[in-house]
């Protein structure tokens, strides 16, 4: 049995590691207005069974603008122009178009690419550092949207690893490397014009 001294140390030990999970993540938006990533994507169902793989590139640019670039299993292009949400996928050759405020709200690229206002639509909770990361859950505010939960996985001050629970109980995991913080990106990263022939779905 661990003596009451030594509990007494874990446990302030363990505040202040997860004081200073939620303090990542206001730091990392504060401090970063645009950021590029590889990632590979996992997602399992209720059970526990693998059953998708993806991976592509990440960029971003507070706020609002990203770009999603998915090159495996598919190719797959979400853009966030500032205005609106294109996602654009290639095999069909179909694009959807929605109000990016709409879209955008309580949904994992606004803790990414949206604005400094993040417990506007989240509610931010502290969590027990796992696997070398610090970890904190973001639940969002508004019942009209497809996630019950985020974690969020910190190592140092950069992001690591996403964590989205869906409301049928699936797990995506995202995993971030060559992560780079700040970069110049190329403004025509953050604007999208449908292929000629392509179906256009929505607004």
């Amino acid at each position: 049995m661990i003596c009451a001294v030594l509990g007494s140390a874990l446990l302030l030990g363990s505040v202040a590691a997860l004081a200073a999970s939620t303090d990542r993540l206001k730091a990392f938006v504060e401090q970063t207005r645009s950021a590029s990533a590889d990632f590979s994507q996992t997602v399992v169902d209720r059970s526990g069974k693998e059953i998708q793989q993806a991976s592509g590139r990440l960029q971003f640019s507070r706020p609002g603008k990203f770009r999603w670039t998915y090159d495996v299993p598919y190719e797959q292009l979400i853009v966030g122009d500032g205005t609106k949400l294109w996602i654009f996928d290639k095999d069909l050759n179909q694009v959807t178009v929605r109000k990016l405020d709409d879209a955008l709200g309580a949904s994992p690229a606004a803790l990414l690419a949206g604005d400094n206002a993040i417990e506007k639509n989240f509610d931010l909770k502290n969590a027990a550092a796992k696997d070398g990361l610090e970890w904190l859950e973001a639940t969002p505010k508004s019942s009209e949207t497809t996630f019950e939960q985020i974690r969020m996985g910190f190592k140092g001050a950069d992001l690591d690893t996403m964590e989205l629970k869906d409301q049928f109980g699936q797990l995506t995991v995202i995993r971030f490397t060559d992560l780079k913080r700040n970069p110049a990106l190329p403004p025509d990263l953050f604007t999208f014009t449908p292929p000629q022939g392509a179906d256009v779905i929505g607004e």
